[in-house]
């Protein structure tokens, strides 16, 4: 990692980009990693948003069309719950576990909402069609159901009981 911030200290840009994904690597899962590895190495948290986002776009040639929230630019976002620059584990999909006041576990941040190609999606909605589809898939090969830590207490919101909700 020092070399990481060395290259960046001689006025290196660097970007975030995981490689395919591998047994151990799951498209996704990495990307956010490689991100908490760079604040690791130095970066300042805004530094490691653009090395996901701007510098990446403009190193492919694609910066005039995306990378940043501009007016005329393609924009497909995730909105999170909390500030991804005071901790980069609430971009996880389904945020982080942290030790509550009371000593118990629950579970803060994760993708509220995702916008892609102009449609807006409902992060709760996704994660539940997901829970179901691998709850099935174990029911069906006879493998026990585990829970995620903090899943009850996880942001105070109710049930979601329909596909809609409307974004804040």
């Amino acid at each position: 990692m020092d070399f990481l911030a060395e290259y960046r200290q001689a006025g290196g840009r660097v970007v975030a980009g995981s490689d395919a994904g591998f047994q151990y690597q799951l498209h996704g899962f990495g990307f956010i990693r490689e991100l908490e590895l760079l604040r690791e190495a130095g970066f300042h948290p805004l530094e490691v948003i653009r090395a996901a986002t701007l510098w990446g776009a403009e190193e492919l040639g694609l910066g005039a069309e995306t990378g940043s929230v501009e007016v005329g630019k393609r924009a497909d976002l995730v909105v999170v719950e909390e500030n991804p620059l005071a901790d980069l584990k609430v971009l996880y999909g389904t945020g982080a576990v942290r030790l509550a006041a009371d000593g118990g576990l629950t579970r803060v941040g994760g993708v509220a909402w995702t916008i892609k190609g102009g449609r807006t999606y409902d992060g709760e909605i996704l994660r539940a069609e997901v829970r179901e589809t691998v709850r099935a898939a174990k029911q069906r090969a006879g493998r026990p159901e585990l829970r995620l830590p903090g899943r009850e207490e996880r942001s105070g919101r109710a049930p979601l009981t329909t596909g809609t909700r409307t974004p804040p």
